[in-house]
């Protein structure tokens, strides 16, 4: 059965969003009852995951899915259509009270393109998806803002940062980052300690949707559903500072 674009953006962003809601009743019972920060974070990767899988094999069971909770599921390696999901991004931020920088990623690849995602920040009530693709940002400031790790900054970052006189942001997740750069709050997101491509798949695909400038760090093309799921870089930046950012890293 042929599913339509935008019945698959409307299924990414219903997922991203209940996920979510699901994700945010969860983590305050376990506030309320005092649980350990450790069984927060493995309640809440379990609970969207099942949602998430239970969801996906209902109405598109045709379809693979590669999940960092779940199984591999090889059906992924014939091509064809992939749905790549973080049922929680920001295990950490999520277990800690308070923070708000942790996403649901939900996204859809096919063959060699992005067909329809989802990102959603529960803790803030926002979803950012492919369709209809969030507005380009008007943003006014003399220096732009780079979003990194909250604890250490990939040198990629460092070079950036210094390459085109940045003031920084720090986040948890990389749908908090990437979206933060979506959003408006920052303009540049640059990454090189590397990560899985459930990490980054939703929000690259949202990003690019809205306009934005993504790629690896030398500016060659991001590529999903490859066997090996590490994906070892990634720029997402507004596209008048694309060629600075990589100026920044190449020279």
């Amino acid at each position: 059965m042929e599913f339509g674009a935008h019945s698959d953006a409307a299924l990414a962003t219903r997922l991203a969003v209940q996920a979510g809601e699901i994700l945010v009743d969860l983590r305050a019972r376990m506030f309320a009852a005092g649980t350990d920060h450790w069984s927060v974070k493995d309640a809440g990767d379990a609970a969207a995951q099942r949602f998430l899988l239970d969801e996906l094999t209902t109405a598109r069971p045709d379809d693979a899915v590669l999940s960092e909770e779940g199984r591999e599921d090889p059906r992924r390696f014939n091509g064809g259509r992939v749905w790549i999901i973080d049922p929680l991004d920001g295990t950490r931020e999520y277990a800690q009270q308070g923070r708000v920088d942790w996403a649901v990623h939900v996204a859809l690849w096919e063959d060699d393109h992005f067909v329809a995602a989802a990102v959603s920040l529960p803790a803030l009530s926002k979803v950012f998806a492919t369709d209809p693709a969030p507005p380009m940002p008007t943003v006014r400031r003399q220096r732009p803002v780079l979003v990194t790790s909250r604890n250490t900054a990939p040198p990629a970052a460092h070079w950036v940062a210094n390459g085109l006189g940045c003031d920084a942001l720090r986040l948890g997740s990389a749908g908090a980052k990437a979206m933060a750069v979506v959003g408006g709050t920052a303009d540049i997101y640059v990454h090189d300690g590397g990560m899985y491509q459930w990490d980054s798949a939703a929000p690259v695909a949202v990003a690019a949707a809205a306009g934005f400038h993504v790629s690896r760090i030398d500016g060659t093309p991001l590529i999903y559903n490859d066997r090996d799921p590490w994906l070892p870089d990634l720029i997402v930046c507004r596209p008048e500072l694309a060629d600075g950012v990589l100026r920044a890293l190449w020279g």
